[in-house]
Protein backbone atom coordinates (compact mmCIF):
# COMPACT_ATOMS: atom_id res chain seq x y z
CA UNK A 1 0.00 0.00 0.00
CA UNK A 2 2.80 2.42 0.85
CA UNK A 3 4.47 1.62 -2.46
CA UNK A 4 1.20 2.28 -4.32
CA UNK A 5 0.59 -1.36 -5.23
CA UNK A 6 -2.24 -3.66 -4.32
CA UNK A 7 -1.26 -6.27 -1.71
CA UNK A 8 -1.16 -9.87 -2.97
CA UNK A 9 -3.90 -10.85 -0.50
CA UNK A 10 -6.59 -8.20 -0.16
CA UNK A 11 -8.62 -9.84 2.58
CA UNK A 12 -8.16 -12.56 5.23
CA UNK A 13 -10.87 -14.34 7.13
CA UNK A 14 -10.67 -14.47 10.91
CA UNK A 15 -9.65 -17.79 12.40
CA UNK A 16 -10.31 -18.88 15.97
CA UNK A 17 -13.05 -18.99 18.54
CA UNK A 18 -16.01 -16.78 17.84
CA UNK A 19 -17.13 -14.21 20.34
CA UNK A 20 -20.56 -14.44 21.90
CA UNK A 21 -22.77 -12.93 19.21
CA UNK A 22 -26.40 -12.26 20.00
CA UNK A 23 -27.47 -15.35 18.04
CA UNK A 24 -25.76 -17.49 20.71
CA UNK A 25 -28.00 -16.18 23.51
CA UNK A 26 -30.06 -19.40 23.67
CA UNK A 27 -27.01 -21.63 24.00
CA UNK A 28 -25.64 -19.37 26.74
CA UNK A 29 -28.95 -19.65 28.63
CA UNK A 30 -28.86 -23.45 28.30
CA UNK A 31 -25.27 -23.56 29.52
CA UNK A 32 -26.06 -21.35 32.53
CA UNK A 33 -29.08 -23.53 33.37
CA UNK A 34 -26.85 -26.62 33.20
CA UNK A 35 -24.38 -24.99 35.63
CA UNK A 36 -27.21 -24.02 37.98
CA UNK A 37 -28.42 -27.63 38.02
CA UNK A 38 -25.09 -29.10 39.13
CA UNK A 39 -25.24 -30.67 42.60
CA UNK A 40 -23.85 -28.67 45.52
CA UNK A 41 -22.76 -30.32 48.74
CA UNK A 42 -20.65 -29.76 51.84
CA UNK A 43 -18.61 -32.26 53.85
CA UNK A 44 -17.00 -31.98 57.29
CA UNK A 45 -13.23 -31.67 57.49
CA UNK A 46 -10.97 -32.26 60.48
CA UNK A 47 -7.38 -31.22 61.18
CA UNK A 48 -5.92 -34.22 59.35
CA UNK A 49 -8.07 -33.45 56.31
CA UNK A 50 -6.84 -29.86 56.30
CA UNK A 51 -3.21 -30.99 56.51
CA UNK A 52 -3.81 -33.24 53.50
CA UNK A 53 -5.55 -30.40 51.67
CA UNK A 54 -2.50 -28.19 52.23
CA UNK A 55 -0.04 -30.89 51.06
CA UNK A 56 -1.89 -31.04 47.74
CA UNK A 57 -1.05 -34.44 46.39
CA UNK A 58 -3.88 -34.12 43.83
CA UNK A 59 -1.69 -33.40 40.80
CA UNK A 60 -3.75 -30.24 40.24
CA UNK A 61 -3.32 -26.58 41.06
CA UNK A 62 -5.55 -26.14 44.10
CA UNK A 63 -7.25 -22.89 45.12
CA UNK A 64 -8.40 -23.06 48.75
CA UNK A 65 -10.63 -20.36 50.20
CA UNK A 66 -11.61 -20.19 53.87
CA UNK A 67 -14.78 -18.21 54.49
CA UNK A 68 -17.83 -17.97 56.74
CA UNK A 69 -21.47 -17.00 56.26
CA UNK A 70 -21.07 -14.22 58.84
CA UNK A 71 -18.01 -12.67 57.10
CA UNK A 72 -18.90 -9.73 54.85
CA UNK A 73 -15.77 -9.77 52.67
CA UNK A 74 -16.09 -13.55 52.33
CA UNK A 75 -19.61 -13.23 50.99
CA UNK A 76 -18.60 -10.41 48.64
CA UNK A 77 -15.72 -12.30 47.00
CA UNK A 78 -17.35 -15.75 46.84
CA UNK A 79 -19.09 -15.31 43.45
CA UNK A 80 -15.71 -14.50 41.92
CA UNK A 81 -14.35 -17.81 43.23
CA UNK A 82 -17.22 -19.64 41.50
CA UNK A 83 -16.36 -17.79 38.29
CA UNK A 84 -12.68 -18.74 38.59
CA UNK A 85 -13.67 -22.36 39.15
CA UNK A 86 -15.84 -22.33 36.04
CA UNK A 87 -13.01 -20.83 34.00
CA UNK A 88 -10.37 -23.41 34.90
CA UNK A 89 -12.10 -26.54 36.22
CA UNK A 90 -11.74 -28.46 32.94
CA UNK A 91 -7.98 -28.19 33.30
CA UNK A 92 -5.60 -29.37 36.06
CA UNK A 93 -7.28 -27.06 38.58
CA UNK A 94 -9.61 -27.42 41.53
CA UNK A 95 -11.35 -25.04 43.90
CA UNK A 96 -11.96 -26.11 47.48
CA UNK A 97 -13.98 -23.84 49.73
CA UNK A 98 -13.73 -24.34 53.48
CA UNK A 99 -16.37 -22.81 55.72
CA UNK A 100 -15.17 -21.73 59.16
CA UNK A 101 -18.71 -21.92 60.49
CA UNK A 102 -19.46 -24.27 63.37
CA UNK A 103 -20.55 -27.81 62.43
CA UNK A 104 -24.13 -27.18 63.62
CA UNK A 105 -24.45 -24.38 61.01
CA UNK A 106 -24.25 -26.82 58.10
CA UNK A 107 -27.72 -25.91 56.81
CA UNK A 108 -26.86 -22.19 56.53
CA UNK A 109 -23.57 -23.04 54.85
CA UNK A 110 -25.24 -25.35 52.35
CA UNK A 111 -27.96 -22.77 51.62
CA UNK A 112 -25.29 -20.17 50.84
CA UNK A 113 -23.33 -22.58 48.63
CA UNK A 114 -26.46 -23.58 46.71
CA UNK A 115 -27.46 -19.95 46.22
CA UNK A 116 -24.01 -19.30 44.73
CA UNK A 117 -24.06 -22.49 42.62
CA UNK A 118 -20.79 -23.64 44.19
CA UNK A 119 -20.60 -27.12 42.66
CA UNK A 120 -16.90 -27.38 43.53
CA UNK A 121 -15.65 -29.31 46.57
CA UNK A 122 -16.95 -27.65 49.74
CA UNK A 123 -15.84 -28.40 53.28
CA UNK A 124 -17.04 -27.30 56.72
CA UNK A 125 -15.01 -27.25 59.94
CA UNK A 126 -15.89 -30.46 61.78
CA UNK A 127 -14.66 -29.15 65.14
CA UNK A 128 -15.54 -26.10 67.23
CA UNK A 129 -11.83 -25.45 67.91
CA UNK A 130 -11.28 -23.22 64.87
CA UNK A 131 -7.74 -22.30 65.84
CA UNK A 132 -6.63 -25.94 65.90
CA UNK A 133 -8.07 -26.42 62.42
CA UNK A 134 -6.53 -23.23 61.06
CA UNK A 135 -3.12 -24.16 62.48
CA UNK A 136 -3.39 -27.57 60.80
CA UNK A 137 -3.67 -25.87 57.42
CA UNK A 138 -1.17 -23.03 57.95
CA UNK A 139 0.55 -22.29 61.27
CA UNK A 140 1.39 -18.78 59.95
CA UNK A 141 -2.28 -17.91 59.45
CA UNK A 142 -3.46 -15.27 61.92
CA UNK A 143 -7.07 -16.53 61.70
CA UNK A 144 -8.38 -13.62 59.60
CA UNK A 145 -11.11 -14.38 57.06
CA UNK A 146 -11.32 -14.66 54.17
CA UNK A 147 -8.09 -16.55 53.63
CA UNK A 148 -7.08 -17.74 50.17
CA UNK A 149 -4.17 -19.90 49.08
CA UNK A 150 -3.23 -21.21 45.64
CA UNK A 151 -1.16 -24.37 45.99
CA UNK A 152 0.84 -26.16 43.31
CA UNK A 153 0.88 -29.94 43.21
CA UNK A 154 3.26 -30.99 45.95
CA UNK A 155 2.43 -28.08 48.25
CA UNK A 156 4.30 -25.03 46.94
CA UNK A 157 2.37 -21.85 47.77
CA UNK A 158 1.81 -19.80 44.61
CA UNK A 159 -0.48 -17.12 46.05
CA UNK A 160 -1.64 -16.39 49.58
CA UNK A 161 -3.68 -13.58 51.06
CA UNK A 162 -5.37 -12.95 54.38
CA UNK A 163 -8.34 -10.72 53.68
CA UNK A 164 -9.99 -10.18 50.32
CA UNK A 165 -8.25 -11.72 47.35
CA UNK A 166 -7.43 -9.94 44.10
CA UNK A 167 -9.31 -12.03 41.51
CA UNK A 168 -7.06 -10.88 38.67
CA UNK A 169 -3.92 -11.80 40.61
CA UNK A 170 -5.38 -15.24 41.36
CA UNK A 171 -6.27 -15.81 37.69
CA UNK A 172 -2.80 -14.76 36.59
CA UNK A 173 -1.19 -17.12 39.11
CA UNK A 174 -3.42 -19.99 37.93
CA UNK A 175 -2.64 -19.38 34.26
CA UNK A 176 1.11 -19.15 34.92
CA UNK A 177 1.00 -22.52 36.62
CA UNK A 178 -1.31 -24.58 34.45
CA UNK A 179 0.15 -26.83 31.81
CA UNK A 180 -1.36 -26.88 28.36
CA UNK A 181 -3.77 -29.63 29.31
CA UNK A 182 -7.04 -28.28 27.99
CA UNK A 183 -7.56 -31.14 25.58
CA UNK A 184 -6.87 -34.05 27.92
Amino acid sequence: LLAGREPPIAQNRAFGCSIKWSDKADSVKKFMAKLAAEPVGVEPVDAEGLRALRKNESGKVRLVNFWATWCGPCITEFPELVTINRMYRRRAFELVSVSANFPDEKKEVLDFLQKNQASNRNLLFADTDKYKLMAAFDPQWNAALPYTMLIAPGGEVLYKVQGEMDPLAVKRAVVRTLKEDRFK
